[in-house]
This record gives structure tokens, C-alpha cells and sequence, in this order.
């Protein structure tokens, strides 16, 4: 499977699962759960929140990474950079979600550790990505995704150009 196509195949179930989380959430809040919604449970209710948030978020970022990078060498140049966009769409909030649901007391869980890495990793990809298009025009996108190659331009012979005599 080629980088585009996981993530693709990434972003969209990312994108079903923490839908998921912000109905589940939606219920909860629906149904006055004190485990969610006590005073005493901020932390708690803001976590979950950042986690369905930034998974959202980042599976979007994921689709979008597919649906708007063309490179004229192909995608194995952004291999790299769809990589560290499906991890970061992993980690980041796996963090906030584990951090959330295994609180102590009032702060997050040690496994909130996973939120910068998240971080870091999704600021590599975005960077790998812009710099993987440096230089590249867009051009046409063929049937299969991959970008088609600009025309070749012939040369105008003498013939073609126009000289003083023709001003």
C-alpha cells in the first residue's frame, strides 16, 4: 500500500472513530454522567474534549494531506511526511484521551507525555510536506491521482518570432 492510499485509509477511520468519541461525549453530557460532568471532573471533561477535538482535527489534516499534495517525483518523496502525519494523528490524542480517562486527581494522566510527541511529529510532516513541494508547480491531476507531467514546449523556430521589421 502507497503512502497516499494509508493515508487515506487512515484519515477516514480516524475520522469515524473520534466522531464517535464526540457522541459518545455528546451522551454523556445528554445524560448529566457526574463521571463526566462533576465539578470535580474539569480536567476530566477537558481532555476528552481536546482529544475528540485534535483527533478530528488531524484526521482531517490527514485527508487533506492526500487530496492536496501532488509531487511531480511521486508520493515516495512524502513518505516520510504521511508517516509522521498518521503517527501524530495517533499520538496526539491518544494522549489527551488516556490522560483524560486514567486522571489523578486534578491533572492528566502520565501517558499525557503523548501530546507533545504528537506535537512534534505533526510539525515534522507539515514541514516535510511544504519542502517535498518546493520548487514543484501543480499541474492536472490524471484518472489515478498522480499528477500529470506539464506539456513539453517546442521552441518557436525564426519563423515563429516576430523581428523588427514585423513591429
Amino acid at each position: 500500500m502507497d503512502v497516499m492510499q494509508r493515508n487515506r485509509s487512515f484519515g477516514w477511520w480516524s475520522l469515524l472513530c473520534w466522531l464517535s468519541l464526540g457522541m459518545v461525549l455528546e451522551a454523556l453530557h445528554g445524560f448529566k454522567v457526574g463521571w463526566y460532568l462533576g465539578v470535580v471532573n474539569d480536567a476530566r471533561r477537558l481532555q476528552l474534549t481536546l482529544a475528540h477535538t485534535h483527533g478530528t482535527l488531524l484526521a482531517l489534516v490527514n485527508l487533506g494531506f492526500v487530496a492536496t499534495v501532488r509531487v511531480p517525483g511521486g508520493p515516495h518523496r512524502l513518505g516520510r511526511a504521511g508517516w509522521c502525519l498518521r503517527w501524530a494523528g495517533t499520538l496526539m490524542p491518544s494522549g489527551f484521551l488516556i490522560g483524560g480517562v486514567f486522571q489523578m486527581g486534578p491533572d492528566p494522566g502520565f501517558l499525557i507525555v503523548l501530546v507533545p510527541i504528537g506535537g512534534l511529529l505533526l510539525f515534522a510532516g507539515v514541514l516535510l510536506a511544504a519542502l517535498s513541494l518546493r520548487g514543484a508547480e501543480p499541474g492536472p491531476v490524471a484518472k489515478g491521482g498522480d499528477a500529470v507531467p506539464p506539456p513539453v514546449v517546442e521552441p518557436q523556430g525564426k519563423a515563429g518570432k516576430r523581428g523588427k521589421e514585423g513591429r
